[in-house]
């Protein structure tokens, strides 16, 4: 596929492209592109598909398949969800970039509706969209930082006790739907819009995270270099997801999103009860900076930003 063109800075301004990770998922990357072309949300010019090293063949087979325009980035190792964003980035000139997973598809487009949001607030740098069940259902994809009470409330049955239930609906951001567009602390990476300067400030997708809280490790990056986190309720993204984090701690997925918690944890800190404040999330990172600075071993492409 050729490469494609090069916009200036003033012709960018704006402009968006898209990015769709595939890894074994041929038929729903098809139609996830095939939704995007249909309702008009980016070009094929502007919309890059980034396979992770699928061992079905599925990257071949979308480089063959996908309608001409669209680029197909065919990395040679599968460096987890992160990785492939920051290579899809890579192969756009777009001033806006749309991440999307391949189970979603568009019913409308109003995406526009984000870009003036971009425009409107310079130092927004994510917008997240409104994920919905293919029955409509709203899946709350706006939440605040975690603290240990918001762990146990999230993943044990003491969620269903009284005083729990209403810190998990708080922590899910439940009751600011309704309106337009609103603050949250991080936004769930299956659709969102990035800012790309912003994304390139703050050191992109960290690729230390293989699969699961990427997003919400992105997310107080963002907000630790000054930059927005906002949801969109006016734009809606059909998510036929799966919840393979839920399957069991023990399960491979399970343990990977455990692996990734402590990541994150380590990076941010974790308060016991209250949730955390900006200011000390910049602390623990600044910390947790000095000592990727002190020992190589941990990998960390954002240590330098």
């Amino acid at each position: 596929m050729a490469p494609h063109s090069h916009l200036s800075s003033s012709d960018r301004k704006g402009t968006l492209g898209v990015v769709i990770v595939n890894y074994r998922t041929f038929d729903l990357t098809m139609q996830c592109v095939a939704s995007l072309l249909e309702h008009r949300i980016a070009a094929p010019e502007h919309i890059v598909v980034v396979d992770n090293d699928s061992p079905d063949g599925s990257g071949e087979r979308l480089r063959e398949a996908l309608p001409q325009g669209v680029c197909t980035v065919l990395s040679k190792h599968n460096g987890g969800f992160g990785a492939g964003v920051n290579l899809g980035v890579s192969a756009l000139q777009t001033d806006l970039v749309l991440v999307l997973n391949p189970d979603t598809h568009f019913l409308t487009n109003r995406i526009h509706v984000i870009q003036d949001l971009f425009a409107k607030h310079e130092r927004l740098g994510i917008a997240g969209l409104k994920l919905i069940n293919p029955d409509g259902t709203l899946q709350y994809s706006a939440r605040r930082f975690y603290s240990l009470t918001d762990i146990v409330a999230r993943r044990t049955p003491l969620g269903q006790l009284g005083p729990l239930r209403k810190l998990v609906s708080s922590h899910m951001l439940k009751r600011h739907w309704r309106g337009g567009p609103f603050e949250a602390d991080w936004v769930m990476g299956t659709g969102f819009v990035l800012r790309r300067s912003a994304f390139e400030q703050v050191g992109r997708m960290d690729e230390g995270y293989f699969l699961y809280f990427e997003e919400v490790d992105l997310c107080a990056r963002m907000w630790v270099k000054g930059w927005q986190v906002m949801a969109v309720p006016e734009v809606e993204l059909v998510h036929e997801h799966q919840r393979h984090s839920q399957a069991g701690i023990w399960s491979t997925s399970g343990k990977t999103h455990l692996r990734s918690m402590v990541r994150f944890f380590a990076k941010f800190g974790v308060p016991w009860v209250h949730r955390p404040r900006r200011a000390a999330m910049s602390l623990a990172y600044q910390r947790w900076r000095k000592q990727v600075a002190e020992d190589h071993r941990i990998k960390q492409p954002d240590a330098s930003t």
